[in-house]
């Protein structure tokens, strides 16, 4: 069977000699791994497009369940994104979250854009690295089943005067009824923050970075998304790690101002 698909990469894997393994998302076969065969010899045709991060069109061949590249070429590279290693961390961020939360061959209708149009603004928009991945770490968890309940809050159906949020039971409350919210560690938001995270989680895609807070909200926005994805995935990320030892520096220096 041929199939051809647009496909981004989330993972690269160097196999044999000359081959690759890719994990890939596509709009209508999902999330699946593929081999490139002789992908990594010099002048391969299939060699761009079997990069990270890169999106192209693929024609792809399965046999006895699995699948081969046999032709690429590529639609959009982030250029840009590649020449800047925080830049670069980052999307590889995004893209582990999206290889963790879609199932193998599930659809992705939607966290697909998502991360193509988060790329997009590091690569071409100037928005703050911290606010492009805060963005992206709620409405994935959203995208992908885990939206926080936002609305009022949980136990009393009231808009709280001091929000927090519920890590585990993903859900707002007052700090008056914290002890009756659920197990697990709640975090403080504030006003601008939870207007934030409500934008975030209900605006059309295009207009998920049109909000603005100031640094001391934006640092605790991060925090939270964070703090939120970690706790609904139960796990790490070594590209986060990765991403937060290049940030440590630039942390230390503005503290010190």
């Amino acid at each position: 069977m041929h199939v051809t698909t647009k496909a981004i990469v989330l993972r690269e894997t160097n196999y044999k000699e000359s081959d690759k393994i890719l994990t890939v998302l596509t709009p209508d076969l999902g999330r699946i791994t593929v081999q490139a065969r002789g992908c990594r010899k010099k002048g391969n045709g299939l060699s761009a497009a079997c990069q990270l991060l890169v999106w192209s069109e693929m024609t792809l061949s399965e046999f006895r369940g699995r699948w081969t590249v046999t032709e690429a070429a590529v639609e959009l590279e982030f250029r840009s994104l590649r020449s800047d290693l925080d830049k670069l961390a980052l999307g590889s961020y995004f893209a582990e979250i999206l290889e963790s939360v879609v199932r193998e061959e599930s659809p992705a209708d939607e966290l697909l854009p998502l991360l193509l149009n988060c790329l997009y603004a590091l690569d071409q928009l100037d928005k703050p690295l911290g606010q492009v991945k805060a963005a992206f770490e709620l409405r994935a968890m959203s995208l992908a089943g885990f939206e926080p309940l936002l609305d009022g809050c949980a136990v009393c159906d009231r808009e709280p005067d001091v929000p927090r949020l519920n890590l585990t039971q993903g859900v707002l409350h007052c700090a008056e009824c914290s002890g009756e919210a659920g197990d697990g560690i709640s975090m403080p938001l504030s006003r601008e923050v939870l207007s934030a995270m409500r934008h975030i989680l209900s605006c059309p895609g295009k207009k998920l970075l049109s909000f603005r807070l100031d640094e001391g909200s934006m640092t605790q926005l991060g925090d939270v998304c964070e703090a939120y994805l970690l706790t609904q995935t139960e796990r790490g990320y070594r590209t986060l790690d990765y991403y937060k030892e290049l940030q440590a520096p630039m942390t230390a220096f503005q503290n010190r101002k």
